[in-house]
């Protein structure tokens, strides 16, 4: 069985699944890690310089160990024969999946916005977003939304799958562990300033060809939805790199072009408050019915990859 296989079988995994509460999920272990590495390392009047390389120190020991836990694993699996090697392999990558969960996370906030309940509405975006949500209007709320679920289609579904054709499951744990290396120390504030720097940088390296081979999936997937590709593709080339992430923009413009709607704005936080360009600048306000777009978006590009990453792996 080829990695596409492999993949293909984890993408309908996830579909069936998503992410049961009852099943252990590796990113809880490698956040407790990366939790314990910080409370052990980030400490108070130390300095920039040492905040810097014990940071980079933790996080190239967090990927390259689940990088290794990842690779023992199928090794020790293949010494009982290949179909449990590709068993391990499959499950392995469907545990770096994400796209069923991010979908349901959409349509969480989705179903009180449409019936009017913004209090509702507020509270689920604010389990899936690090900006504050209270007093945001219906359409700011929707803006979260739409902006994460596009986001999210990359980092949480796109970006392991194309790490698991290239590297397999290790590789695809190991892009997870970068990813939650960065939303755990990631930040511009003054405890993460210096410590979480290798860490950003870091998942900056690793999102830069997946945000833009994402872009072009999602740009594919519109078509097949009948979406405004053209606006799509307009949003991508004009407001992409406008975004503060060198990555983020690519899968939030086109998002934000195939659904005619207008992201970015105000971003209110604990301790800042961000404005972030326009992107699609000529579109509505997001809404509801925008949010059960990115959603079937989502959707449709988790499916659409899974199928070019079997179709690659028949072909080689």
């Amino acid at each position: 069985m080829n990695r596409g296989e492999e993949l293909l079988l984890a993408y309908l995994l996830d579909l069936v699944l998503g992410d049961p509460p009852w099943l252990p999920h590796p990113v809880v272990g490698i956040g407790r890690v990366i939790g314990a590495g910080e409370a052990l390392l980030n400490r108070p009047g130390r300095g920039p310089r040492f905040l810097l390389l014990s940071g980079a120190a933790l996080t190239a020991a967090v990927v390259l160990g689940i990088w290794g836990v990842g690779a023992g694993t199928l090794a020790m699996a293949g010494h009982l024969g290949e179909p449990v090697r590709a068993a391990v392999s499959i499950l392995l990558l469907y545990t770096a999946l994400a796209g069923t969960g991010l979908a349901r996370a959409g349509e969480a906030v989705r179903r009180p916005l449409a019936a009017g309940d913004l209090d509702a509405a507020r509270g689920q975006l604010a389990r899936y977003v690090g900006r504050r949500t209270e007093g945001l209007p219906a359409a700011e709320v929707a803006r979260g939304a739409v902006e994460t679920v596009a986001e999210n289609t990359v980092d949480g579904f796109l970006a392991p799958l194309f790490y698991g054709l290239v590297g397999g499951a290790p590789l695809a744990l190991a892009y997870k562990a970068v990813n939650t290396l960065d939303s755990m120390l990631g930040y511009h504030d003054p405890r993460h300033r210096w410590f979480g720097r290798a860490a950003a940088r870091l998942d900056d390296a690793a999102n830069y060809l997946p945000a833009r081979l994402g872009a072009a999936v999602m740009l594919a997937a519109g078509a097949l939805l009948r979406l405004d590709v053209v606006g799509g593709v307009r949003a991508v080339l004009r407001d992409a790199r406008r975004h503060p992430s060198p990555n983020a923009g690519y899968p939030e413009a086109a998002a934000a072009g195939l659904l005619g709607v207008r992201l970015g704005g105000e971003n209110r936080y604990a301790d800042a408050v961000e404005s972030r360009p326009c992107l699609g600048a000529q579109g509505r306000a997001p809404d509801a019915e925008a949010l059960a777009g990115v959603v079937a978006l989502c959707r449709w590009s988790a499916l659409l990859g899974a199928v070019l990453c079997a179709a690659v792996g028949w072909a080689a």
